[in-house]
């Protein structure tokens, strides 16, 4: 009979965060595969936990999954655990459990801390939609596009940073971005927990006085759809009417729908859009 996988969720900073429930799977497993065994072994300790360990990183994911899901196949039981937090957000855990889906391998989660919803929640931001980037790219290319993505996003906006990044980071995402309202979160559950809500601008006057210092959660409020309705009609009075009907019309419009087309881009009424196409000949 197969063996499964185990995704559990490890504390983001207090320790008192584990739940018997992963404790109880970490001692039952036959294998438990950290992200840093080294980093791990102080968990495990400190829960009394003597399982053997197996690295599972960024840099052996793919070959180590192999070697994982062979072991589930042969019968054992293997439990995920990341650096801190929930595995299979935004780290390797993806492409195990990827594979095991593959392999007919049944995969469950053992739920407990993370980050992204730890702080959306005490965030103060709309919690119903949210978009998730984890860490922005740093290939420039890749970076511009992700931020260009997020323009436009009426969603809250999650993203991870390091203190290091964190000044040059909210500088693109103004540019990018706008003066959004947002909020930074930073030591999630740790001694030193702050949560700060501000407006972009203010932010990074904020941390240009402050050096950053822990790991930091940004949360940015989504664009209001009203304002993305706004610009677009303010960008189709760059031409004129008369080329903004021949462009439906070219399209295979007829005149009456072309001009209604026209009047919504454009945010008037279908009058108006009458009245300055014979006001123009």
């Amino acid at each position: 009979m197969a063996g499964m996988l185990y995704l559990c969720a490890t504390p983001i900073g207090n320790l008192e965060d584990m739940t018997f429930r992963a404790v109880r799977i970490l001692k039952e497993v036959d294998l438990i595969a950290a992200e840093d065994t080294r980093n791990s072994i102080k968990l495990l300790n400190h829960f009394e936990i003597k399982t053997k360990m197996t690295s599972y990183h960024e840099y052996n994911k793919v070959d180590k999954a192999i070697y994982l899901v062979n072991k589930m196949k042969e019968g054992s039981n293997v439990a995920l655990i990341t650096d801190a937090g929930t595995p299979g957000i935004s780290d390797p855990g993806e492409e195990l459990v990827r594979q095991c889906y593959e392999a007919g391998i049944e995969v469950t989660s053992l739920p407990g801390a993370c980050a992204l919803i730890s702080a959306l929640i005490m965030s103060g931001q709309p919690t119903r939609r949210f978009a998730f980037e984890a860490f922005l790219p740093y290939d420039k290319k890749e970076r511009t596009m992700v931020l260009e993505g997020l323009k436009n996003e009426t969603r809250t906006i999650i993203l991870y940073e390091a203190p290091h990044h964190l000044k040059k980071t909210l500088k693109e995402c103004r540019e990018y971005l706008g003066n959004r309202n947002m909020t930074i979160c930073k030591e999630l559950t740790k001694r030193y927990e702050k949560k700060k809500k501000a407006t972009l601008d203010e932010m990074i006057a904020f941390y240009e006085e402050e050096e950053p210092k822990g790991e930091y959660v940004l949360i940015f409020e989504g664009k209001d759809p009203r304002e993305i309705k706004e610009e677009k009609q303010e960008e189709w009075k760059l031409i004129s009417i008369s080329e903004h009907m021949k462009k439906y019309m070219e399209e295979g419009m007829d005149k009456k729908s072309a001009m209604k087309q026209v009047a919504k881009d454009r945010g008037v009424s279908k009058r108006e859009i009458y009245q300055q196409l014979l006001d123009d000949k």
